[in-house]
């Protein structure tokens, strides 16, 4: 089952790759909003990045754990 603990770290750190690029998108947002509508809109528009980045990374995670209790 070592298999499964090497592709959930894979898996977790495309996640982590996804939260760090929605970490950008919401700042770079803040940075150059000229109104509070617009800094909104941005920032509704980074979180399916977001919440579908965690979503990888924990099934990772649990892939992980899957894998630590399987083996041998």
């Amino acid at each position: 089952m070592e298999f499964l603990i090497y592709v959930g770290a894979g898996i977790s750190l495309i996640g982590i790759v996804g939260i760090i690029l929605s970490v950008i998108q919401v700042r770079r947002a803040k940075a150059t909003a000229k109104d509070d509508d617009e800094l909104k809109a941005r920032i509704q528009a980074a979180m399916p990045l977001n919440l579908g980045s965690f979503f990888v990374s924990v099934i990772g995670l649990m892939c992980v754990v899957v894998g630590v209790i399987l083996a041998p």
